[in-house]
């Protein structure tokens, strides 16, 4: 499906919240440990370049990014003990994760 078919679908249904599969499947330890690890580091630098933007624009820190690295910086240490586990008993990852999406208004 193109852009142009999806941003059609969307006028003809247009929607309030959706589900959306960003992961699914059984995963070699290192296969699945490579596609975790990169979505922590993008939604880590993403709350850095976020802050950074703030700092350079208005001298202030962005107060959501301040609290969400933290935040992804300790699941990434939880996300190592399990792979860490998962090596020693020579195991493969089934990994699920679903994006939930909904609206609200703008503050």
């Amino acid at each position: 499906m193109g852009v142009k078919s999806i941003i059609n679908f969307f006028k003809t249904y247009p929607m309030k919240k959706a589900q959306l599969k960003l992961i699914e499947g059984e995963f070699l330890l290192e296969d699945g440990k490579e596609i975790l690890n990169n979505i922590f580091s993008s939604k880590i630098n993403f709350h850095q370049m976020k802050n950074f933007s703030s700092q350079e624009r208005l001298g202030l820190d962005d107060a959501m990014a301040k609290k969400r690295i933290p935040q992804l910086r300790e699941e990434v240490l939880k996300l190592e003990k399990l792979l860490e586990e998962a090596r020693k008993q020579n195991k493969k990852l089934i990994i699920n994760s679903v994006i939930d999406i909904s609206f609200t208004e703008e503050s």
